[in-house]
């Protein structure tokens, strides 16, 4: 069973009813690692923010576990339900690489930190005195401590080189797995969606499934 569905999706925007997607079904297993490509203006991010529960589409619903996430609640479905990883990595950002994980989990130790690429030392700094790819570690680290059974990324390799990218789409591969997560990133790379085990194309307001 899908742990996440959208079902006959509609999503229009502005004053002008521009309408962004149009009866979209699909569904997202866990264990999985899906790309979501196509050209810019195609409504990549509003699909992210349909899944998150940031907006709510205009017909259709999209469901977790089964469940209408507009009747369960956006709040729990946003606190308890997916973990965002942002490509700005939207950090605290007074607070060190090892705090900003156990905002999310109390327990959450330097060794989840160090399994992701960062030392000790690296884990005890503010987040700021980072690198872009550090930080972005600390971000996907922050999602992985999470309960939450789906991981949604935007963009999570944009500000990053080819290398660092590579680091960050393997721990996110890895999420899928090993830690038997739905991970789902909206992303315009190639190496991303040549990484993943099932690349969504969005053409002509729907989506259109590539298995790699």
């Amino acid at each position: 069973m899908s742990i996440m569905q959208l079902d006959q999706v509609d999503f229009t925007y502005g004053t002008a009813a521009q309408r962004v997607l149009k009866n979209v079904s699909y569904g997202f297993e866990v264990g999985t690692f899906y790309a979501i490509v196509g050209s810019s203006g195609a409504g990549k991010t509003t699909m992210l923010s349909l899944l998150a529960g940031l907006d709510a589409p205009t017909e259709g619903v999209v469901r977790f576990d089964g469940k209408d996430i507009a009747s369960t609640g956006y709040t729990r479905h946003r606190r308890d339900q997916i973990a965002l990883v942002f490509q700005n990595y939207n950090l605290i950002d007074y607070l060190t690489p090892l705090e900003n994980l156990r905002l999310v989990n109390s327990k959450a130790t330097v060794e989840d930190l160090t399994r992701l690429g960062l030392d000790a030392a690296a884990a005890q700094r503010n987040v700021l005195a980072l690198s872009g790819g550090q930080q972005q570690r600390v971000a996907i680290g922050r999602a992985l401590v999470s309960s939450a059974g789906v991981i949604l990324a935007d963009e999570p390799t944009g500000n990053l080189d080819e290398e660092t990218a590579e680091g960050v789409i393997e721990i996110l591969r890895d999420a899928a797995h090993l830690q038997n997560k739905c991970v789902i990133v909206v992303t315009h790379s190639k190496q991303v969606a040549k990484a993943a085990d099932v690349t969504l194309r969005l053409e002509r307001r729907n989506l259109v499934e590539h298995r790699n």
